[in-house]
């Protein structure tokens, strides 16, 4: 586990780097924040409904371990590039933003109660949740973006997010570690009501 926690913090600051490479890109159409990956990686990172749930999904997968530790951070983008997909192609999708709320809420409950979900119920609540985050993302893609790009950008940085969550939830190994894990469960439900409230 001290290794993945390496790795993940290894990776959030390549995620950071890539991220902060990417305004120089923002005036070459197609590119950079005109629309090409880091518009797609950026896009995630700054919507807090989408950074809660998505922290949520890697504090669920470090409490369960393995396997869910690796199958719920893998679901939650391959189901949400297949909502952005639906997204992109205009396919409607009713209460979008009803579903980006109730993923926070739900998913934070789940940590804050210490939910020991079988892994096929965890793994259906997060791909149901990853269809309309990435039904969002593909709605809103801007019309001269590349696509491809875009797509890859947003699942890397939702990857991310569900390697921050991971590492976060490293610490419910201690005693102490699992009540700050449990108690960012219920910030993130918390988040998720305020998000409703909005939404609704």
């Amino acid at each position: 586990m001290d290794c993945l926690v390496r790795r993940a913090s290894a990776l959030v600051i390549a995620g950071v780097v890539v991220a902060a490479a990417g305004p120089a890109f923002a005036h070459v159409e197609g590119v950079g924040l005109s629309g090409g990956f880091a518009s797609g990686f950026l896009h995630p990172l700054f919507g807090w409904d989408h950074v809660a749930a998505m922290v949520a999904v890697g504090l669920l997968g470090a409490l369960l371990g393995p396997p869910a530790l690796f199958v719920l951070p893998i679901v939650f983008p391959l189901v949400m590039a297949l909502g952005g997909a639906a997204g992109v192609a205009g396919v409607p999708l009713p209460g979008v933003e009803v579903g980006i709320a109730m993923s926070a809420v739900v998913l934070g409950l789940a940590v804050a109660s210490g939910w020991r979900a079988p892994l096929w119920l965890a793994g259906a609540a997060v791909a149901i949740f990853a269809v309309f985050h990435g039904h969002a993302h593909g709605a809103e893609l801007p019309l001269a973006a590349d696509a491809t790009a875009y797509a890859l950008g947003f699942v890397v940085g939702t990857s991310l997010l569900h390697l921050l969550g991971i590492a976060v939830g490293s610490a419910a190994r201690w005693n102490a570690g699992r009540v700050a894990v449990r108690a960012a469960g219920g910030a993130i439900a918390i988040a998720g009501m305020a998000f409703l409230t909005g939404a609704a």
